[in-house]
């Protein structure tokens, strides 16, 4: 398998990595990937989020400011509404890729002992 020798896999230092690990830590949130995932669908308000994703208003909120603030999500004012979107086309590619390792690792990441979900290992060890 051929890989890219430019931006993360050419640098080794840690150093070189700090945008990129913040870039995962933005995601990952349940909440502000879930609203990730929900603007990948097309532009939304808040309040639409509120809605489709049974959340608080000051949740929402509180995670969208974050995304804006981390430059993954933009806000277009309309009147005195705001619609959000993802402010970047290649975060579709990202979140894209990772539904791709997810389904080729299956379980193997919601399993794993350091980064799992308490639900995945919670109905692996039921069913044992």
């Amino acid at each position: 398998m051929a890989m890219k020798s430019e931006g993360l896999l050419a640098a080794p230092a840690t150093e070189d990595m700090h945008p990129a690990v913040a870039l995962f830590r933005s995601l990952a949130d349940p909440t502000r990937l879930a609203i990730a995932r929900r603007l990948a669908a097309g532009e939304a308000r808040v309040v639409d989020l509120i809605g489709e994703l049974g959340l608080a208003q000051s949740t929402v909120s509180a995670h969208v400011a974050c995304l804006r603030d981390c430059g993954l999500v933009t806000g277009r004012p309309e009147g005195r509404q705001v619609f959000y979107a993802l402010a970047r086309p290649e975060l579709l590619d990202l979140l894209a890729a990772a539904e791709t390792v997810l389904a080729a690792t299956g379980n193997a990441v919601a399993l794993c002992p350091n980064y799992g979900t308490d639900t995945e290992r919670a109905d692996v060890g039921a069913k044992q």
